[in-house]
């Protein structure tokens, strides 16, 4: 038999390398602007078009590239970083492979101007997936200047699967934030398609976070500083009040690289423990200086996932720390001791004469004997005491929850015709009524924000949202990221009553919300329906309002402890009674269940 296995030529092992290190145009920005770093750059510019499927350019001013170093860049596992296998266990660089420019070129079309410095003339390379057309010496500044245009040119199917443009930039931004996060002291600016968004310049690190993600953020920051043997861990973590729900500003870095790693992250977490509401997430920006010896970046092609030798050890550094900045800058619960409404308690005073208390009990009793002559009379009626309906034992009534069993479809209309008029309120949260069945346990907040939902989808479908005008304008700040999803979204927003100006860096003016919703933070209001958005990967239409719809709905909705009169409870129950889905709310949770009357008396022993 002829034989079968050949060598792929050197332009296909470019493109099969090229898929798993250049995935989309964010991709292409992190290798580049790690290479700029690694060349030690002080000021780098970004420049995209149309989220980087047009153009990338990035432009440095770093050491530059001879005539033979910039050709010799291109090929595949050409690199400076290293030289021999141990020195991946000893790297001070970003980069280290030598793949990145290959995978680059074999999926694109890219032009090099780069000059060394003491060289009068630079040279300008020109390559068209992983083929050189053209070198020539030219006339540039000092460092590398990198434009990628037409990603994935050659490969079509790749490029079909690209995202819409807000999506990739908002990816391209996410990149960079974690660059610029690590290197406060590398001046960067970064346009999309002309428009300047970020101009950092260089500054210390609160300063750097503070620059990406708004000046609102300084205040819920607390540093947190350790050093030892096995590693030097610094930065900040948020105050306990600034914990979300959605958060989306956790960032973990090792040794200037930036990182995911769950087991961390769940230290940081534990540190918060019984200090933040279950479910709720804090900001922080941790950064760890270790040892490259114990630590392996070589085990995925996007080096976000790195192996420690002390796992353990730092984890338990980690949580102990943050509980010590928590400790340290009094953010720990403290006890309440305002006494006002307090019983008075006198003050022991040793000299006086305190008589041992007696307590007097009867030698007779003797709980075992029955006497009849003593027991409380036995209430019958208990249907006319509470103004309810006989029992028939003969009917089965239907349940939402029943035991371990799957919840069934309610009789609607006999629930409503059964129900007692008089209602009771529970700690505030549940509302808690008599049905033909049995008892019947709603809660509250859960119950409105189903209500809250339906009316709004409603009001989307029949484009009835008016806008209501604010006196004072409201300006809410988002990170550069959140602001190109707003942008997004912004004609769903303005159709239910949302009248936003753009004010340029992030900022944008609220002049009119939506009418007939008041008492609500409407700058906390659109970054939920940001958040909501970036973490659901909600897409434009119909899903979109389900989104706002919830948001607005679960903000909206009646608080938990909030005290409910009987008319204001059987408006609830008969609202929700109303709706399309009454067992859970628009996120799934359950908003009521009944007790059986059978479950009731097994409980009294009948």
């Amino acid at each position: 038999m002829s034989d079968i296995i050949q060598l792929l030529p050197d332009s296909v092992a470019n493109q099969i390398a090229a898929g798993e290190v250049i995935q989309r145009p964010a991709s292409v920005i992190k290798e580049l602007v790690e290479n700029a770093i690694d060349a030690e750059a002080k000021t780098i510019n970004i420049l995209v078009l149309d989220a980087g499927r047009t153009s990338i350019q990035v432009i440095d001013d770093g050491k530059g590239m001879s005539e033979t170093d910039a050709r010799l860049s291109f090929e595949r596992h050409a690199t400076s970083k290293i030289r021999k296998a141990s020195d991946l266990f000893s790297l001070h660089t970003m980069g280290f492979r030598g793949e990145a420019l290959a995978s680059i070129a074999a999926v694109t079309q890219i032009e090099l101007k780069t000059r060394q410095v003491g060289s009068e003339l630079g040279s300008c390379l020109s390559i068209s997936g992983s083929k050189i057309t053209n070198q020539e010496p030219c006339s540039c500044q000092v460092g590398s200047n990198f434009k990628v245009e037409n990603l994935f040119f050659n490969v079509p199917a790749r490029r079909k699967f690209l995202k819409s443009n807000s999506t990739e930039l908002n990816n391209i931004l996410t990149a960079f934030e974690r660059i610029a996060l690590v290197y406060p002291n590398i001046n960067f600016t970064f346009h999309s398609n002309g428009t300047e968004l970020f101009h950092l310049n260089a500054c210390g690190l609160r300063q750097r976070i503070v620059d990406i993600f708004g000046k609102r953020l300084d205040q819920d920051l607390l540093p947190v500083n350790v050093e030892t043997t096995i590693c030097k861990i610094n930065g900040f973590v948020g105050r306990p009040e600034s914990a979300r729900k959605k958060c989306s500003h956790q960032y973990l870095f090792v040794n200037g690289r930036y990182l995911k790693h769950p087991y961390y992250h769940k230290a940081i977490l534990t540190a918060f423990d019984r200090m933040i509401p279950m479910g709720e997430q804090m900001p922080y920006f941790i950064y760890f200086d270790v040892d490259p010896d114990s630590i392996d970046v070589n085990i995925h092609p996007t080096k976000t996932e790195i192996k420690f030798e002390n796992e353990q050890a730092i984890w338990q550094i980690l949580m102990a720390t943050v509980k010590e900045s928590l400790g340290k800058f009094c953010e720990v619960p403290t006890i309440d001791f305002d006494t006002q409404g307090a019983p008075d308690i006198p003050l022991f005073n040793p000299a006086n004469n305190v008589d041992q208390p007696k307590t007097e009990y009867n030698n007779s009793y003797n709980p075992f004997n029955v006497n009849t002559e003593h027991r409380a009379p036995i209430q019958k009626d208990w249907e006319k005491l509470y103004g309810l309906q006989p029992q028939h034992e003969d009917t089965e009534e239907l349940s939402v929850f029943d035991s371990d069993e799957e919840p069934v479809p309610i009789a609607v209309n006999e629930i409503i015709a059964e129900k007692s008029p008089a209602h009771y309120q529970y700690k505030g949260q549940y509302i808690m009524t008599a049905v033909k069945s049995g008892l019947m346990i709603i809660d509250q907040q859960r119950a409105h924000t189903r209500i809250l939902y339906e009316k709004y989808m409603v009001q989307f479908s029949n484009k009835t949202w008016t806008s209501q005008r604010l006196l004072f304008p409201e300006v809410v700040q988002l990170p550069q990221s959140q602001s190109v999803i707003l942008q997004k979204i912004f004609q769903e927003m303005s159709e239910i009553g949302f009248e936003l100006t753009d004010l340029g860096g992030g900022s944008y003016a609220i002049n009119g919300v939506p009418d007939g919703i008041d008492g609500l933070s409407w700058g906390d209001m659109i970054k939920n329906i940001v958040e909501s958005y970036i973490n659901d990967g909600t897409k434009v239409g119909s899903n979109i309002y389900n989104s706002i719809s919830a948001t607005m709905a679960q903000r909206a909705s009646i608080p938990v402890g909030q005290v409910l009169t009987n008319a204001e409870m059987e408006n609830i129950v008969n609202e929700l009674f109303s709706c399309e889905n009454v067992n859970y709310t628009p996120d799934g949770n359950a908003i009521l269940c009944i007790l059986p009357q059978r479950e009731i008396e097994h409980l009294f022993g009948e």
